[in-house]
């Protein structure tokens, strides 16, 4: 097993999603139906709003304005103040943006949007501070990004680089002070294992980590660290508060009671989590989206498992990538012409692999098997064409089909050797995300890459302001989806 640092903080970020132990007075609790004239402030309740709109920070909001109008003891002002309660309110429960404005598609479940009850019912009681921080998600993840975020933000360094910057690049076989944080960076990026750091010197183990990290890079892969390396790994403090707030938002933005029995996959760590009746029971490797090739962001359940598949080459990688390539490529491949598409046979060679988890989306995105094993050694294993191929598929499928009671079923599609579909007796709803930090095992955040760069549009949308990084290179690989 590669750097077990790694491997964990996906377990703690996927349970941060699951929001474990939600409070009671979150958006989606059921209240009487209410209207904004119906609700009525006081000066104290005022001053609890303005108290907690003045300690966002807590929730890497700070750089967003909430402006509090009005004034309590008119039917104009407390309507004013309800608006703008609400307005942070909604911030807190749902996130400060809409990731359907941010992103041409998503469709994972969010949290429900009427808050106005709960509001008047938190006035009503005098708890109006509570209710509003019941609205957060609840969990210790999201509790250890918002203390990490508040410490990062009062630090008086937050402008400088982790990394020193010199002139002089690093080259296999110097010692440098500088080795012993690169090498801490190389570890949370997953390319390096933490066995390997030698201190201060630059090691044969940490070359080929940085060559790896340069190819993926698209920079020249000579193991020498200058400039460009530098910018990819060096995070100021300033950074890592960044990608923090971004991470809070994006947790804010997921359901606080998701179904017990899922598929969490984290597109932007490569890497699926099987959750059943509540616990998370399995965890692998997954190659997701190139660059250019995006897997988006939705919420999708698989509804059967297909022995077998056949694949049917869509009309954007036919074009591209098969046009041309003769009767020979397509004998070769075991692919033939039908009703005027490219459609691949199934067998071991076959681009979906021997086994495919159907799901239910208007965009011809799912799990699937893939006979590029090789790919799942990457580190940045965003290699297909959007859609998502499974670490041991086969070794999955047969999971999935023993826990669904489908188990002889699946058995004897396979042995058919040709596509066979095996219907669930129950969806099991997948969740593809995207989050990009995690926890090590001391429990504090690690900032991994964001390969697609769609950190950038979420942190501007709250008032930070764009980074200059360094984005994962498209590897122009195999036709697979």
């Amino acid at each position: 097993m590669r750097n077990r640092s790694i491997v964990l903080p996906l377990l703690a970020v996927t349970c941060a999603l699951a929001a474990c132990g939600p409070s009671s007075k979150t958006p989606d609790a059921p209240a009487p139906a209410v209207s904004i004239d119906q609700v009525h402030w006081t000066d104290a309740d005022l001053r609890d709003l303005r108290a907690a709109i003045d300690g966002r920070a807590a929730h890497g909001l700070d750089h967003v304005p909430f402006p509090v109008e009005g004034r309590p003891g008119n039917a104009e002002g407390d309507r004013a103040l309800t608006q703008g309660a609400l307005r942070y309110a909604a911030a807190l429960a749902r996130g400060a943006t809409d990731p359907k404005k941010l992103y041409e598609i998503y469709t994972v479940a969010r949290p429900g949007s009427d808050l106005l009850p709960g509001l008047a019912k938190a006035l009503k009681d005098g708890d109006l501070k509570a209710w509003l921080e019941g609205l957060a998600p609840q969990d210790d993840g999201y509790r250890g990004l918002s203390k990490a975020y508040l410490t990062l933000r009062g630090s008086k360094d937050a402008p400088t680089p982790a990394i020193p910057q010199d002139s002089k690049p690093l080259k296999p076989g110097d010692t440098d002070p500088r080795i012993e944080r690169i090498a801490r960076q190389l570890v949370a990026s997953d390319y390096l294992d933490a066995g390997q750091m030698q201190g201060e010197r630059y090691s044969p183990a940490m070359v080929m980590a940085v060559k790896r990290m340069q190819a993926d890079y698209g920079i020249k892969p000579d193991g020498v660290i200058g400039k460009d390396a530098l910018e990819i790994l060096n995070l100021s403090d300033a950074d890592k508060a960044r990608e923090i707030a971004v991470a809070m938002e994006r947790l804010r933005w997921l359901e606080r009671n998701p179904p017990e029995t899922r598929i969490d996959v984290n597109i932007a760590a490569g890497r699926l989590a099987y959750w059943r009746n509540g616990k998370m029971i399995d965890t692998r490797k997954v190659v997701v989206g190139e660059p250019e090739n995006e897997t988006p962001q939705l919420g999708s359940p698989i509804y059967r498992l297909v022995a077998n598949p056949t694949w049917t080459v869509p009309r954007s990688i036919q074009s591209k990538e098969i046009a041309g390539k003769g009767s020979a490529y397509l004998s070769r491949n075991n692919m033939a012409w039908k009703d005027g598409w490219i459609v691949q046979q199934p067998g071991p060679k076959n681009s979906l692999g021997l086994v495919k988890f159907d799901m239910k989306n208007e965009h011809q995105i799912y799990l699937h098997d893939t006979p590029a094993k090789q790919l799942f050694q990457e580190v940045q294993r965003q290699r297909s064409h959007g859609c998502v191929r499974v670490e041991d598929a086969l070794g999955f499928a047969e999971m999935l089909a023993k826990d669904e009671g489908v188990l002889d079923d699946w058995h004897r599609a396979r042995a058919t050797g040709k596509e066979t579909f095996v219907p669930l007796p129950h969806e099991i709803p997948v969740r593809l995300l995207y989050h990009t930090v995690l926890f090590g095992d001391d429990g504090e955040p690690v900032i991994r890459s964001d390969p697609y760069g769609w950190n950038d549009r979420v942190a501007t949308a709250l008032g930070f302001a764009a980074s200059a990084s360094h984005q994962l290179r498209a590897n122009g690989g195999d036709v697979g989806p």
